[in-house]
């Protein structure tokens, strides 16, 4: 089918929802664009229970419900979906861009936002000679329901964010979690480090560290041990009914890196004060987006939203004056407000 819009979102992820809320309050009509069946991006597909400790106002919030609530905000706007399908192709027209899904749709726009977090994304795996065997039963990549892992012995491998942030969140659930990682200093955040720190000298969790993993053991399919090696050689053999292995995604832009975008180590480049990117009318915004000193976090991300969002505007609308009003000023339509 073909539609024509004000803006094009790549992305449904938290900064793409937001962004739909952006649109609205600068009166611009908004199409998004997704390859997975449903919004909420790595937030609602991969972590919908993980705590998030850095959105303003929210001291803690799951993933999946402020997906939820990003929901609520973006929906008096009227956005039209295309779920579970890519934008594989963009071509300049006179009135902007034209993009092609992998669907068949075509959709005129005059701007693009490109809000694709880390694009098509997979975990990067430990090199385990048996590791096919036992994954999806007993060795995982994310979390999305801690209670499957209650009463059970794991083995975290990793020593960033996640692996770290899912320790301390495990460790009243499970019966006993072994921390490995293959130095003994974390990159996680330094506070949740004093807090992963804190609960092994309680005996909450068991840090094995400077170690990696070397081996799987188990039979039928059943995992029963995750051997691990240091760099003396020597091995530990540790119980395990699940092996949490946490070495990061892989990120890959797929048709979007093709599009001729200036690109750096796989992220998008844009001017930060507009994050527009080299190519006029396409704006880059989130995980995707790079530019010096910058921050990757979600509140990044709605900030970089409403900066794109105000300078496509002027776009949209050339020549006429723009009295910018707080939101407590103007309400939001469909909200009573």
């Amino acid at each position: 089918m073909s539609y024509q819009t004000d803006v094009v979102i790549i992305g449904a992820g938290p900064v793409g929802l937001f962004a739909i809320f952006e649109c609205g309050m600068n009166k611009l009509k908004c199409h998004v664009i997704d390859a997975l069946d449903s919004v909420g991006g790595q937030c609602r597909a991969l972590y919908p229970e993980k705590p998030i400790y850095d959105i303003p106002a929210h001291p803690s919030i799951l993933a999946g419900e402020l997906i939820d609530k990003l929901e609520q905000q973006a929906a008096p706007f009227n956005a039209t979906f295309h779920l579970g399908q890519q934008a594989t192709h963009v071509s300049k027209t006179d009135d902007g861009w034209m993009i092609k899904t992998s669907k068949g749709n075509e959709i005129q726009t005059k701007a693009i936002i490109i809000a694709a977090g880390v694009g098509a994304f997979g975990p990067n795996k430990p090199p385990l000679e048996n590791l096919a065997e036992f994954e999806e039963k007993h060795v995982h990549y994310y979390v999305r329901r801690m209670e499957d892992f209650r009463g059970q012995t794991i083995v975290i491998a990793g020593g960033g964010d996640s692996a770290v942030d899912w320790a301390l969140n495990l460790k009243g659930i499970a019966k006993k979690i072994y921390m490995v990682h293959r130095r003994d200093k974390f990159r996680a955040a330094p506070e949740s480090v004093n807090q992963l720190k804190a609960a092994a000298t309680s005996e909450e969790l068991e840090l094995v560290t400077p170690y990696q993993l070397s081996a799987l053991g188990g039979e039928n399919g059943t995992l029963q041990s995750v051997e691990v090696v240091n760099l003396d050689g020597h091995k530990r053999t540790l119980e395990a009914d699940h092996l949490l292995a946490f070495f990061g995604l892989s990120m890959d832009l797929g048709p979007l890196s093709e599009w001729g975008m200036a690109l750096q180590k796989k992220h998008i480049e844009v001017d930060f004060k507009t994050c527009e990117t080299n190519l006029k009318g396409v704006f880059a915004i989130g995980d995707v987006a790079t530019y010096p000193y910058k921050q990757k976090l979600i509140l990044t991300g709605f900030a970089e939203a409403a900066q794109a969002v105000h300078q496509i505007r002027s776009m949209v609308y050339p020549g006429e004056v723009f009295h910018f009003e707080y939101s407590t000023t103007q309400g939001v339509p469909g909200s009573g407000s």
